[in-house]
C-alpha cells in the first residue's frame, strides 16, 4: 500500500518499491552467490590498491596517487547500491524509504561525477608523462594532484546537487514502483504527478550528453597522445599503447553504460538493468584487475605486502 505524508501543498510518497531483478528462487540463489563474490572481491581488490600505494614508497608518484583515488571511489560505486541489492534478492517486498532513495541517488551521482573528472585528470597525467616527460614532476606535483582531486569531488557534488534540487520539489502523490534494483534518477522522475519532460531533458543533458562528450574527448586525447608518440619515435608507440591500454579500458567500462542509460531515448528495462549491474559490480571488480595485471610495479608491491603479512602470521 502506498503511504503518503503531507508536505506543503504536495503529497509525498513515503517509500519506494523496487521491482528488483528476478523472482525465481533458483536464480536468486545463483545471483546471490555471484554478486557476493564479485562485490567482495572488487571491494577488497580496490582497498588493496589503496593500501599498496599508501604503504609503498616506490609508488608515491602522481599516477599511483590518482589510481588510489580511483580505487577508493570504486569501493563506493559498489557499496552505495550492491549490499541492498544482494539483501533484497530473497525479500518478497523490496522497499526503500523516500529519503533513502534521494540519498542513494545523491551519492550515486556524486561518485559518478567525481570519477568522470578523475578519469579526465588521469588522461591529462598520461599526456604530460608521455608527451612532456621533462616537465612531468613540475606540472604534476603533489599540490597539483591534491587540487585536482578536490576539484573532482567538488564537481561531483555540484553535478549531483544540480539534479536533485529540482527532484526534491516534485509532487509524488501515488505511483511508487521503480522497475530497478536501486533508485535510478530517470525512472524516479517518472513517478512524479506532473509533467517532467523538461526535467528529463535536463537529466539527459547533465548526465547523458556530458558523459558522451567527456568520453569522446578522452578517446580523442588518447589518440592524440599515441599519434604524438608515433611521430617522435615508432619504437615508443608500443610502450605508450601498453601504458594507455589500461586507461582506455577503464574509460570504456565506465562511460559505456552511463551513455546508454542516460542518453538512449527508448525504454529498455532488461538492458538498463544489465548495464546497471555491469556498472556497479563488474566495472569496480575489473578495474583492479586491469591496473594490477598490466603493471609490474604494482604486482611487485602487492607481492611484498603479502610476504609481510605471511611473515607476520608466522610469528604467531
Amino acid at each position: 500500500m502506498t503511504e503518503t505524508v503531507g508536505i506543503g501543498n504536495h503529497s509525498v510518497v513515503s517509500e519506494i518499491v523496487l521491482v528488483g531483478l528476478i523472482s525465481s528462487l533458483e536464480m536468486q540463489i545463483v545471483l546471490f552467490l555471484v554478486f557476493s563474490v564479485f562485490y567482495l572481491t572488487g571491494v577488497l581488490g580496490n582497498l588493496l590498491i589503496v593500501l599498496t600505494v599508501i604503504s609503498n614508497s616506490h609508488l608515491q608518484s602522481p599516477m599511483y596517487f590518482l589510481l588510489a583515488n580511483l580505487s577508493f571511489i570504486d569501493t563506493w560505486v559498489s557499496s552505495i547500491s550492491v549490499p541492498k541489492m544482494i539483501s533484497d534478492l530473497f525479500k518478497e517486498r523490496k522497499v526503500i524509504s523516500f529519503q533513502g532513495c534521494i540519498t542513494q541517488m545523491f551519492f550515486i551521482h556524486v561518485i559518478g561525477g567525481t570519477e568522470m573528472v578523475l578519469l579526465i585528470t588521469m588522461a591529462f597525467d598520461r599526456y604530460v608523462a608521455i608527451c612532456r616527460p621533462l616537465h612531468y614532476l613540475t606540472i604534476m606535483n603533489f599540490r597539483t594532484c591534491i587540487l585536482l582531486s578536490v576539484a573532482a569531488w567538488t564537481i561531483g557534488i555540484i553535478h549531483s546537487l544540480i539534479q536533485l534540487v529540482f527532484v526534491i520539489n516534485l509532487p509524488f502523490c501515488g505511483p511508487n514502483e521503480v522497475d530497478s534494483f536501486y533508485c535510478d534518477l530517470p525512472r524516479f522522475i517518472k513517478l512524479a504527478c506532473t509533467d517532467t519532460y523538461r526535467l528529463e531533458l535536463m537529466v539527459t543533458a547533465n548526465s547523458g550528453f556530458i558523459s558522451l562528450g567527456t568520453f569522446l574527448i578522452l578517446i580523442i586525447s588518447y589518440i592524440f597522445i599515441l599519434v604524438t608518440v608515433w611521430q617522435r619515435s615508432s619504437d615508443g608507440l608500443s610502450k605508450a599503447l601498453s601504458t594507455l591500454s589500461a586507461h582506455i579500458t577503464v574509460v570504456v567500462l565506465f562511460f559505456g553504460p552511463c551513455i546508454f542509460v542516460y542518453s538512449w531515448p527508448l525504454p529498455t528495462v532488461p538492458v538498463d538493468k544489465f548495464l546497471a549491474i555491469f556498472d556497479v559490480i563488474i566495472t569496480p571488480f575489473l578495474n583492479p584487475v586491469v591496473y594490477t595485471f598490466r603493471n609490474k610495479e604494482m604486482k611487485v608491491a602487492m607481492r611484498r605486502i603479502f610476504n609481510q603479512v605471511l611473515s607476520f602470521r608466522k610469528l604467531f
